[in-house]
């Protein structure tokens, strides 16, 4: 070999290492939707369909009603377990959907009826119990959510059947003449003003909320917002009648504008007392929802806590006002 000639390599060095590309970054996923857009989106399709319910009435608006007793019962039922009490839940749901039909066909008196039979029942149910030491916890939230969810709500048959109660009152002798669809606008009128009152009571606690309304029960809650809400739906009621007159014053002929604004008041204040009690009994439960059912809104007790108080308010206040007819000059 030649000096100078350049020595040829013998041995394989091997292939050249591997570099690999970092991971391609994960795609960008959908930012999850907040709490008020998923709100609105079921309102979306919420609002519709109880608006077609309610004015076609009859035994499928009753059916809806008592739909919904149930399905507040189990939520109700599901925070007194979570308390460790045992409900006689077969009871509970058996009376609580007995109570709108029993307001569909008869009066109040027969509800009367029910609601005490009912609380005996209940404690002869308990008796036959092997376990005695929950029977205090048992026999109250089980009869307690029957007169919450089912007799209270059975209101929105009575309120809806308007006209049939105060016929059946009164007879031929009402001292108003109502239409017989009457109810129609007292119920959508009763749930503009808790829905608005609901609405305005968020955004402008949101705005404007410093001082707390209920500290310990709701935090979160302000007297500024509760001032809002009462606001919003008194505007809420007053549009609504409007609304009526526009398209339907038949039905809406019943009260007049400065009514209908204290009507608003009253409902909507009832309302804001309606959510604070069930917002007391989920703290003692310790749960921030009574439910899931329903997208951003929680349970369905969480959307009815309010016209648990506002639709039994708006039908006395009713036949208040038909009772002042009666005896006006």
């Amino acid at each position: 070999m030649s000096e100078g000639t350049p020595i040829q390599a013998t041995e394989a060095t091997g292939p050249e290492p591997l570099h690999p590309r970092p991971p391609d970054p994960p795609p960008a996923g959908r930012k999850p939707l907040s709490n008020l857009t998923r709100r609105a989106l079921t309102a979306a399709v919420l609002v519709p369909a109880v608006l077609y319910v309610i004015v076609l009435g009859g035994l499928v608006y009753l059916a809806v009603v008592v739909v919904f007793v149930l399905l507040m019962l189990r939520e109700f039922y599901q925070m007194i377990e979570a308390k460790g009490a045992e409900p006689l839940e077969g009871a509970g749901y058996a009376a609580g959907a007995a109570l709108p039909v029993v307001a569909y066909v008869g009066n109040e008196y027969h509800a009367t009826i029910l609601m005490t039979a009912v609380l005996l029942g209940v404690m002869v149910a308990q008796l036959r119990k092997a376990e005695i030491k929950d029977a205090l916890a048992s026999i109250s939230g089980t009869f307690f959510g029957v007169f919450y969810a089912g007799w209270l709500f059975s209101h929105a048959v009575v309120l809806r059947n308007f006209d049939n109660v105060v016929r059946a009152k009164w007879g031929g002798f009402a001292p108003v003449d109502l239409h017989p669809e009457v109810g129609i606008f007292l119920v959508i009128y009763c749930a503009t003003c808790v829905v608005l009152s609901d609405a305005g009571a968020y955004f402008a606690g949101r705005a404007y909320g410093k001082r707390k309304l209920a500290p310990r029960i709701s935090p979160g809650k302000t007297l500024e917002g509760a001032i809002g809400g009462v606001l919003t739906g008194a505007l809420g009621g007053v549009a609504a009648k409007g609304l009526f007159d526009l398209f339907w014053p038949e039905l809406s002929a019943v009260f007049g504008f400065g009514t209908a604004a204290l009507l608003g008041l009253l409902i909507s204040t009832v309302g804001i007392v309606g959510d604070l009690v069930e917002s007391l009994l989920k703290r003692d439960a310790d749960q921030k929802d009574a439910g899931q059912l329903l997208p951003g809104m929680g349970g369905v007790l969480d959307r009815l806590d309010s016209s648990l108080l506002g639709i039994p308010v708006m039908y006395y206040a009713m036949l208040a006002l038909v009772y002042a007819q009666e005896f006006r000059p």
